[in-house]
């Protein structure tokens, strides 16, 4: 048994493996993982399974595709489509006119185009599952003056009143896919849901993957371990806790309700209406026969977009000398962490949202999480800045920092030269060029040793 989710770049290369070790089972199977590699394939795999989606058009000929911007009705939504997530909504681009949509793919060189219709909203749904049954759902809302719900983008989580048809969307899609874990963000409009994403790498607390672990001991055992309980909506209880705290809960467990009384109060207690189980077995039937693309195969590297090459380079190499400090942490994006070496996109997610929230002084505090490896953290060390010192940081250092440039670098150390080492950060204000406004955005990146 081999565990874990495989690359979008690594993909057919897997299938092939797959189809050389016949006494070998993946988890999930190739087959389930289908709808990682791409939103082409999430479409694909969608209309074969008959699960409702908004009507998407692909076009793997650019000039095919240019033409039906030209006569398709708008507003539309074009995607990056290459790989299993599109990095916290970042290659996700709404557009109002032709002239917009043909300008953006133009800039952006997206290969295919990926067109999909509008589906009016102001918020989605995530749902994750186990076995094919929810185990955590949540609204996910845009924030003000914005259309894209992801919370990278400042759009906010509630817990409270996910939509049964979504839950029963979710489940018929996990089941179509054969997944033994699996999550789905699901838009709502007018009564009617549509599949927007599935796959199954997706971000999630430590006690889900705990959750994720007991299950597949329960499977890989035939029963030996037990599987786990989770109560269907347990998840609008857990959404009340603090989430700093949630992020250090594991081994959360649930044990069946026994009532404690007799009579009748008791015993036509309503039956779950999804229950935890087994997987079927895979099949290549399981997904779309694959379209001959010979036309369209990339023959030179300088054909790749941009994204793609810069993602395909990753693991080429394991640097051995410092790419240069250029981040820092209190400033870093969701796009910023998605280009570190070895990063991969739930752990980016996880992390961007937990530096919005908290303010660290190492990078050795990210010890706490699951993904915490040594070895990274050596390598990210080299890019990656946490607080400086104000009194000791070199002008290179002062330029990484978003918001100094040249000029404001040389007055920070020459006022430091002059007048003598900082005592408090907010004596930068008495540097020349610093104004409240400078000074509350780069603040927090600078400590007084």
């Amino acid at each position: 048994i081999l565990v874990g989710n495989v690359p979008a770049t690594a993909y057919e290369t897997f299938r092939k493996i797959d189809q050389a070790l016949p006494g070998v089972r993946f988890v999930p199977s190739l087959e389930t993982q289908f709808s990682n590699k791409s939103k082409e394939n999430v479409t694909l795999f969608c209309e074969k399974h008959d699960l409702s989606h908004p009507k998407t058009e692909i076009f793997y000929n650019l000039d095919e595709g240019f033409d039906y911007l030209q006569t398709c009705s708008y507003p539309k939504i074009i995607k990056r489509s290459y790989g299993p997530s599109n990095y916290g909504g970042y290659f996700v681009h709404k557009v109002d006119s032709r002239e917009e949509a043909t300008t953006l793919l133009r800039e952006k060189k997206y290969k295919p185009h990926y067109i999909q219709d509008c589906v009016p909203l102001k918020a989605d749904i995530r749902v994750m599952l186990i076995g094919h049954k929810p185990i955590c759902a949540f609204w996910r809302k845009a924030g003000k003056d914005q259309w894209i719900t992801n919370t990278s983008q400042g759009g906010s989580m509630s817990y409270e009143g996910v939509d049964m048809g979504a839950l029963e969307l979710a489940v018929q899609s996990s089941k179509a896919a054969k997944a033994e874990y699996w999550a789905c963000d699901i838009a709502e409009h007018d009564g009617n849901y549509y599949i927007l994403e599935c796959a199954t790498a997706f971000a999630a607390f430590p006690y889900v993957r705990d959750w994720i672990g007991q299950y597949l001991m329960w499977d890989f055992s035939n029963g030996h371990f037990p599987m786990p309980h989770i109560p269907l909506y347990s998840w609008e209880e857990l959404g009340k806790i603090n989430p700093n705290l949630l992020r250090t809960m594991r081994h959360l467990s649930f044990s069946p309700y026994t009532p404690s009384a007799d009579g009748a109060l008791y015993v036509n207690d309503a039956a779950n209406p999804f229950d935890m189980d087994r997987t079927e077995p895979s099949s290549p039937a399981d997904i779309p026969e694959q379209k001959d693309f010979s036309e369209y195969i990339i023959r030179d590297e300088s054909q790749l977009p941009e994204k793609v090459l810069e993602e395909a380079l990753k693991g080429e190499v394991l640097p051995t000398e410092p790419a240069g400090r250029t981040l820092h942490l209190s400033q870093v994006t969701l796009t910023d962490l998605m280009a570190l070496y070895g990063m991969e996109e739930e752990m980016a997610e996880e992390l961007f949202t937990f530096l919005q929230e908290n303010t660290i002084t190492s990078l050795a505090e990210l010890q706490t999480f699951d993904w915490f490896d040594e070895r990274l953290l050596a390598i990210w060390q080299e890019s990656i800045m946490t607080q400086l010192n104000l009194n000791s940081a070199a002008r290179g250092e002062l330029l990484a920092i978003r918001g100094i440039g040249e000029t404001l670098a040389e007055n920070i150390i020459a006022h430091r030269d002059q007048r003598g080492d900082f005592t408090a950060v907010d004596q930068l204000l008495d540097v020349d060029g610093i104004g409240q406004k400078r000074f509350d955005n780069i603040c927090s990146c600078f400590t007084i040793a």
